[in-house]
């Protein structure tokens, strides 16, 4: 679970990193004084929490978070600010808390715990059963490229391998990640980790290359949209 810290003074972005360190599971991953670079960071690994201060120079807080919560698969926000009179703003565009600065170890140290609380229960495991030859086999969600749907199948696909899986993909598309599948088509589910190449087809769609393998996944015109704006495709 990995999270940013986006605050134009260094003192306070010490103090909430010692917290989240000391006092929970969250990893770090980027630390930013300048709301425009904090906003390309997480188009491109979309953090599960971003600690947010409003008053920032270039794009306030309330305005990035606007951005955040536009985003298809956004993240959590946590505003830790000195200012109350944004509290309203924050919480129409879905945010987690509203911190005040200066704040308390318990209050920090409660929110963390509700952060933890509320990423797990949305945790997908990364291993799932599969059918191989009349053979049981255990795969890491992370290998897979693209799913199909066949009839009243799923044809599951690594770069190794092939497994075969009685359900409707609607169903099987539950037991995998939302962050890193997407529904392309109505008939094809891709892991976006795994696109090497996107190419521009008929009628304004796309088709992909996935890493390993040489067929092509078409993207419907029902989701070009929502796949440019996952992809950051301007």
């Amino acid at each position: 679970m990995n999270c940013i810290i986006v605050d134009d003074e260094y003192p306070a972005r010490q103090e909430l990193a010692y917290f989240i360190n000391n006092f929970s599971s969250l990893n770090i991953i980027g630390e930013f004084d300048d709301s425009i670079k904090a906003l390309e960071f997480i188009k491109s690994n979309r953090p599960d929490v971003v600690f947010l201060d409003i008053n920032m120079p270039k794009l306030n807080g309330i305005s990035l978070g606007e951005i955040i919560n536009a985003f298809e698969i956004k993240p959590i926000i946590i505003f830790v600010t000195a200012y109350r009179d944004y509290a309203v703003d924050a919480f129409e565009i879905q945010a987690f808390d509203y911190i005040l600065k200066p704040y308390s170890e318990t209050r920090i140290v409660s929110t963390l715990s509700k952060i933890e609380n509320a990423l797990n229960k949305n945790i997908i495991s990364d291993k799932i059963t599969l059918w191989k030859d009349e053979k049981m086999m255990v795969v890491n969600v992370n290998d897979i490229c693209y799913c199909e749907a066949h009839e009243r199948e799923v044809h599951v696909y690594t770069k190794k391998d092939k497994y075969i899986v009685v359900s409707s993909i609607s169903e099987f598309s539950k037991k995998l990640p939302e962050k890193n599948f997407f529904r392309c088509h109505r008939s094809y589910i891709v892991n976006i980790n795994k696109i090497t190449e996107i190419i521009p087809w008929f009628n304004n769609t796309y088709v992909l290359k996935v890493e390993g393998i040489e067929n092509h996944i078409p993207v419907s015109r029902n989701n070009i949209t929502r796949f440019k704006n996952i992809m950051n495709i301007l």
